[in-house]
């Protein structure tokens, strides 16, 4: 249930994604979960963030710097089946990357299954920060990928 989450910065060029992807794959290593994303996004989020915190993270003319580099990239997180041998793999290649603990649940493909999840933790006070998933057409299983706030609480719920 709980696995490890790689987010990492990645050129938004032609090709990226592909040497990104063809790498994990030369070592054996299986991609079951991916979300790509305009980073700028993120950065606009890093700065709602900083006008509500009481001590400011970086300085207006940072956050305005980071948004004009940021939309050069995307937001990519990703599960794989080996966490730690790419983790060692994107070290080694220099990728800008985090690794952080997320809740990863298969679920039944059917109308209702995701409604009933997000009322959950909604009922019990979580708040997720982002979710993404995916089914096969015809498959009665999928695989979703959520950020709660409260990732001990969500395996407690989810555990049962």
């Amino acid at each position: 249930m709980v696995r490890m989450e790689i987010s990492l910065f990645l050129k938004n060029q032609p090709g990226r994604l592909g040497e990104l992807t063809g790498l994990l794959s030369s070592q054996g290593i299986n991609i079951d979960a991916l979300t790509i994303q305009d980073a700028s996004s993120y950065v606009r989020e890093l700065f709602k963030a900083r006008g509500k915190a009481i001590r400011r993270i970086a300085s207006v003319a940072n956050y305005n710097s980071m948004a004009q580099d940021s939309a050069e990239f995307a937001l990519i997180r990703l599960l794989v089946d080996k966490t730690e041998e790419a983790v060692n793999l994107l070290s080694g290649k220099e990728y800008l990357f985090d690794v952080c603990p997320v809740v990863a649940l298969e679920i039944d493909n059917a109308p209702g299954t995701l409604a009933r999840l997000a009322k959950t933790f909604g009922d019990n006070g979580i708040n997720i920060h982002y979710v993404y998933g995916s089914a096969v057409a015809g498959s009665d299983r999928a695989l979703f990928v959520f950020c709660p706030e409260d990732l001990d609480l969500a395996v407690k719920i989810f555990k049962n």
